[in-house]
């Protein structure tokens, strides 16, 4: 009786597994296994948050692993300590892996390849299931990777995507490995009130749903702040409980304007993770450096945090993180302009905190967008500041997103809620809400003598 371990990480899911098929059908059984990594704990990625999302997408999978006539089996610690565990234990003769982008990713890969070939063990690597096109598969002429967005989805578009694979029908475990107990949601800490349900199967009712009432107006109203007309899937993305190949084959079914421009964001996704394989270390370190001599200043920093900076639609941004672990794209933009260049701030400051409270926070999207709007990554355009009055003017044009998540301005009328401090005098003075920390005008005409 043969044996593999199907080693889990940000794939989450049976359907569309590659890393799963390629197990069953070179064995009789398997060990679906993930590990909750003290490395991950270690480096302080195992926010709230995304415990309380993984602790549902691990109960999920072991339902879809049950309905199949397996389990999933969980263990604590060192992630390859414990699979060499699982493998004595099993007799298994093959582990499988997707194959990450990350430093610590391929650092794991590699020990875990040594630690298995003392054991007689193989490692399997798969190409890496949670983008729609694995890193390295399109590369300019001359380069390990494309720096530039256009160019690369020129490429992106015209390759063909593999095609999806169903999930299997049956998945046997052998009885002698033991799990411990799946993580609980009410185990994970101080989680935000307005954190979604994890887990595969919300993650593909959630697509279906937006495939059939909302993607068609996606192109049109993306920005939409107010309307919030985004698919919000980008949690199960990252957590791999829904498949990219699969996301992009059933929107191109859709066609039309709507599916092309969320196929586009989709390509996005691949674009950061070739750009972070090529060069894990941009997870940290500036793309393309500016000689900037960032502003520390702790109150501007904590009022940014906290939203109270006096600009109403970043203020709402950042309340929107701090209550669901989650924020509007157009939103995550304004509010990384504003620290980045507004205050002139270290874009990593920025970056940590996100990764504090975000549920789809990984390295590859969440720095690589931030250095896009700090002007340090791969923006062709790396002077750009976006005003936060304009741009909710133009994208909250009634101010119903920030009344929304500022209470205390919802009887501003109309847009003037966007430009509360030139309300009169006896108005603004009673509004339980702070004038603005630095001058809009003030702040550009800093950041184009710094970095200049």
């Amino acid at each position: 009786m043969s044996v593999a371990v199907v080693l889990f990480t940000s794939d989450l899911r049976v359907h569309d597994q590659p890393v799963l098929r390629a197990a069953l059908s070179g064995a009789d059984q398997v060990v679906p296994l993930f590990v909750r990594d003290e490395g991950v704990r270690a480096a302080g990625f195992d926010a709230p948050n995304r415990l309380a999302f993984l602790a549902d997408c691990l109960a999920s999978l072991d339902a879809g692993l049950r309905q199949r006539g397996g389990r999933l089996v969980v263990r604590t610690g060192d992630s390859v300590d414990q699979v060499c565990r699982v493998v004595r234990e099993s007799g298994a003769r093959r582990v499988h892996v997707a194959a990450g982008v990350s430093r610590y990713a391929t650092a794991r890969e590699e020990r875990l390849r040594t630690a298995l070939r003392g054991m007689g063990c193989a490692l399997d690597v798969r190409e890496a299931v949670i983008t729609a096109l694995p890193p390295g598969q399109i590369t300019p002429a001359g380069g390990d990777a494309f720096a530039v967005f256009t160019p690369y989805f020129r490429r992106w578009s015209e390759t063909r995507l593999r095609e999806v694979l169903a999930a299997p029908r049956t998945v046997r475990v052998p009885d002698v490995v033991a799990s411990d107990p799946l993580p609980r949601r009410a185990d994970a800490g101080r989680v935000s009130p307005g954190v979604p349900e994890g887990g595969e199967s919300v993650a593909r009712k959630r697509l279906t749903a937006w495939l059939a009432d909302g993607i068609e107006a996606y192109e049109d109203r993306h920005d939409d702040l107010p309307g919030d007309a985004t698919s919000r899937l980008s949690p199960y993305l990252h957590f791999g409980c829904l498949s990219p190949v699969e996301a992009v084959h059933r929107a191109r079914e859709k066609r039309g304007a709507g599916a092309e421009a969320f196929v586009r964001q989709l390509a996005w996704r691949d674009f950061h993770h070739q750009v972070l394989a090529a060069r894990p270390e941009v997870s940290w370190t500036d793309y393309r450096p500016r000689g900037d001599h960032w502003r520390s200043d702790r109150e501007e920093i904590a009022a940014w945090r906290e939203g109270r900076t006096g600009y109403p639609v970043v203020d709402a941004a950042m309340r929107q993180l701090t209550h669901e672990g989650w924020m509007h794209n157009r939103g995550r933009l304004l509010v990384a302009s504003f620290l980045t260049k507004t205050l002139y701030v270290d874009w990593r400051v920025g970056a940590r905190h996100f990764l504090d409270l975000l549920v789809d926070g990984d390295l590859a999207n969440n720095q690589l967008n931030w250095q896009w709007s700090a002007g340090t990554g791969t923006d062709t355009r790396p002077g750009r500041v976006l005003n936060p009055v304009t741009q909710a003017a133009r994208f909250d044009p009634k101010g119903d997103y920030v009344r929304r998540w500022i209470p205390e301005l919802a009887t501003v009328p109309g847009n003037a809620v966007h430009r509360p401090w030139l309300l009169p005098p006896p108005d603004r003075a009673q509004l339980p809400y702070p004038p603005p920390i630095v001058d809009l005008a003030e702040a550009r005409d800093r950041f184009a003598r710094s970095r200049g």
